[in-house]
């Protein structure tokens, strides 16, 4: 691993500052301070050495000095706090950092002891210089980010985006994940299992984890959440759960972003986006099941209405190619109204199947779609739709491929036109049909009220 470029370092102090709950800049300052051991990988140290049961070879390598050095100030902190520490001596809210004097407590070096064996011996180095390399480092993450200068609104926010955050927990699994995130980062923990088995109450060696419906979770991390605000104090360790959880439960790509996020939004509302596998899998099965009904037809017309643009039923009607006026018979077997229902069907029918291939996952058609939900499923208002959708996207997160819930498989588009003899042959490629997601659930068997039902196989 010799020859290691500062982007893979920081890779690894990422990695570990994740896991312990620990703020990142003073990995990459223990390393620019100390610069020691000389490692066998061919690396120089973050001034990690054996102690207790932490044999020489577990901190003879790079990654070794970075989890060990990790570990190390999760446990200073521990027994810092032990003899008194505040949450406030600890951490500067305003400049969004370690304040100097947990640096220089970290400067000081650090034996720990005996019982804690996930922690090595940090040796002592210049407080200064520590100091310096972790304000550097800091900045240079401000700058790469766009971080405000000023994060005194940063503890604020997290407790109400977590004090709302139970009301839109619906178990979809990215928001399972991002809460056990916070469960394993405020209890010190350092794996998704031994999270799980804390919030179970279960040793994390009992063979039950491996086959556990993570659905029984849910009502415990909820509870947890509910209860997290009065115990809010601080501590570092504290904040980087809430951090962490607000990146995965945004599904952000850095802490950084989490935190920029949470100045002027403190919401937890799910993002509207993550409905669309819903709709175009909703909208794939119609023309197995399309009817003709009046409430069919509508919600089709009006869903080409508004992906279009248009201002009246009448323009889409004629933009369909139907005239308006021969659908308004009472009398329904005349001839004219019964070819202007067919033809205006086919005409529906064909925008449907196109709206897979079509779909630019944009406002206007993601509202179109909405909107043929609800007149299909006589639903009432857009808050209802949304909320019907986001629990087909819950039961379809589960499914089998089989099930009546599952996607319908994709169709191939139309073929290419046959190339005319005497041309060069070129390659053509279809567009790509839109990534299949699980089809919405059903509430009762038939049309009248959901997504068409599946055939049975």
């Amino acid at each position: 691993m010799a020859g290691l470029n500062a982007d893979q370092r920081n890779y690894y102090y990422l990695d570990e500052a994740a896991r312990t709950g620990i703020h990142k800049p003073i990995l990459a300052a223990l390393y620019d301070a100390h610069r020691r051991p000389t490692l066998r990988d061919g690396e120089t140290g973050l001034g990690m050495a054996p102690a207790n049961r932490v044999p020489p070879e577990e901190v003879s390598t790079f990654p070794g000095q970075v989890q060990f050095a990790a570990n190390t100030i999760r446990s200073m902190t521990d027994a810092l706090t032990a003899q008194g520490w505040k949450g406030e001596d600890f951490w500067n809210s305003e400049q969004g950092r370690y304040t100097d004097r947990f640096v220089q407590a970290i400067a000081s070096g650090y034996n720990p002891p005996a019982s804690d064996l996930s922690a090595a011996r940090l040796e002592s180095t210049d407080s200064q210089a520590l100091l310096q390399a972790y304000l550097e480092d800091l900045t240079r993450e401000y700058r790469a980010d766009d971080l405000p200068q000023n994060l005194s609104y940063l503890d604020s926010s997290l407790l109400l985006f977590i004090e709302r955050l139970p009301r839109y927990y619906i178990g979809l699994s990215y928001q399972r994940d991002a809460l056990l995130e916070a469960v394993r980062i405020w209890r010190k923990l350092n794996t998704r299992q031994a999270a799980i088995a804390s919030l179970l109450r279960l040793n994390e060696s009992d063979p039950s984890l491996n086959t556990l419906d993570e659905t029984r979770l849910d009502q415990p991390l909820v509870q947890f959440m509910q209860q997290l605000s009065p115990f809010y104090a601080g501590y570092p360790h504290q904040r980087e759960a809430l951090v962490r959880l607000t990146q995965l439960w945004r599904q952000l790509d850095s802490r950084s972003q989490a935190i920029a996020s949470l100045q002027n939004n403190t919401s937890a509302e799910t993002n509207i986006r993550i409905i669309d596998p819903v709709l175009v899998a909703f909208v794939q099965r119609i023309p197995q099941f399309y009817q003709g009904r009046g409430e069919q037809r509508q919600s089709l017309t009006e869903a080409y209405r508004l992906w279009f643009g248009l201002d009246s039923r009448t323009t889409a009607l004629k933009q369909l190619g139907v005239d308006p006026q021969l659908l308004t018979s009472s009398n329904p077997n005349n001839t004219a109204l019964v070819n202007a229902a067919a033809q205006l069907d086919r005409a529906l029918l064909e925008f449907v199947r196109r709206v897979p291939i079509d779909y630019q996952e944009n406002e206007q058609q993601r509202e179109a779609l909405i909107r043929l939900v609800q007149i299909w499923r006589r639903l009432e208002g857009r808050n209802a739709t949304v909320q019907a959708l986001l629990e087909d996207l819950r039961r379809m997160e589960h499914t089998r491929w089989d099930s009546p819930d599952a996607p319908p498989r994709p169709h191939a588009g139309p073929l290419p036109p046959v190339r005319p003899a005497g041309l060069p042959a070129t390659f053509s490629f279809m567009p790509p049909l839109f990534p299949t997601a699980a089809l919405p659930g059903q509430r009762q068997r038939g049309v009248e009220h959901g997504c068409p039902p599946t055939r049975q196989r």
